[in-house]
């Protein structure tokens, strides 16, 4: 079809990566359920689409695709064909802000500069928004409330519309722990050492298995009894679906389990979990008091994090099969 496209936009901008895009899930469904007459498109990196399949509040999903000019050039035609009167950046990176203003739409929306790590993305928005709560996902409620003229945050609990996922792999039959040791920085990881002494105990005294999940050629080796799953995006969701419980560090698998209300650890470290650890009261934080909050992205396993024992995981984990899954310590 030459020429824009005929019915009114919201745009929505959150590139990635995957815990991002599950804290911004609430607050796009925010602006759906506000604005149900106009055609909500949601601007995304290809490799986490997947987590939007099956969304009831995106009426279409766009790929940005920066991996050449040709792709680059693709996206950029599709996004000004886009007939937006509203643009949301949830991003506040120049490259989302760009991507938003290429929809020339009539009002951009972003937060405060002070409140974006690229401060230059601010020069692109109309309107800025100052979000005044910890929880990210809060902050991008605030913003989709500024765009909802004005309105207050969203009554209710927070929406996480998310696909079922697909099976990818082996796992076991019946019930298991499901863990992501993997993070976009080693600092926020825990040491496979330690994953290695918390599957021994669970099999020896609850009888469950750990599963080590990660993406094909994880470097996941000798951590027996450990179970290693490697899997796609659609085979993260449903392994996390299925299990019992998890163990997770400040990822996206850990925000996946979060939003899908799984039971739970949650092990930070450098990172301040009030801002950005899982969203929701299904999970316990475990955090060692000497922690500082620095958001280093080391190279190596952070000191905070080698601190937490697998003994401590592992008596929050067995408290929690046993409330949850009716599991208890043989």
């Amino acid at each position: 079809m030459d020429g824009k496209e005929s019915s009114l936009h919201i745009l929505a901008v959150r590139l990635g990566a995957m815990g991002d895009i599950i804290h911004a899930l609430p607050a796009v469904t925010a602006l759906k359920l506000a604005h149900p007459d106009r055609h909500l498109t949601w601007l995304v990196e290809p490799q986490w689409a997947p987590l939007l399949d099956d969304n009831p509040f995106v009426d279409r999903v766009l790929d940005l695709h920066r991996e050449s000019l040709a792709g680059l050039f693709k996206s950029w035609r599709a996004l000004s064909r886009i007939r937006c009167d509203y643009a949301v950046d949830f991003q506040g990176l120049l490259k989302s802000a760009l991507a938003a203003s290429a929809a020339h739409p009539g009002r951009l929306y972003g937060f405060d500069p002070a409140q974006i790590r690229e401060r230059s993305a601010a020069i692109f928005y109309t309107d800025r928004i100052f979000a005044r709560c910890a929880h990210v996902v809060d902050r991008n409620l605030e913003l989709a409330a500024a765009l909802a003229a004005g309105t207050a945050q969203p009554a209710g609990p927070a929406s996480f519309p998310l696909p079922p996922g697909t099976p990818e792999g082996d796992l076991p039959s019946g019930d298991f722990v499901l863990a992501s040791p993997l993070a976009g920085w080693a600092a926020k990881q825990w040491p496979l050492d330690h994953y290695r002494a918390l599957a021994a105990r669970l099999l020896a005294e609850c009888g469950i298995p750990l599963v080590l999940n990660g993406p094909p050629g994880a470097p996941f080796h000798h951590v027996e009894p450990a179970v290693v799953h490697c899997s796609g995006l659609p085979g993260l969701i449903y392994a996390t679906r299925r299990a019992a419980a998890v163990v997770g560090i400040d990822s996206g698998p850990l925000h996946l389990a979060a939003a899908l209300s799984k039971p739970g650890v949650a092990i930070f470290g450098p990172t301040d979990p009030a801002r950005n650890g899982p969203y929701g009261n299904s999970l316990e934080v475990l955090r060692s008091p000497s922690a500082g909050t620095t958001y280093k992205r080391g190279a190596a396993i952070d000191p905070s994090m080698q601190r937490i024992s697998p003994d401590q995981v592992f008596e929050i984990l067995n408290a929690t099969l046993s409330r949850f899954a009716g599991f208890a310590r043989q």
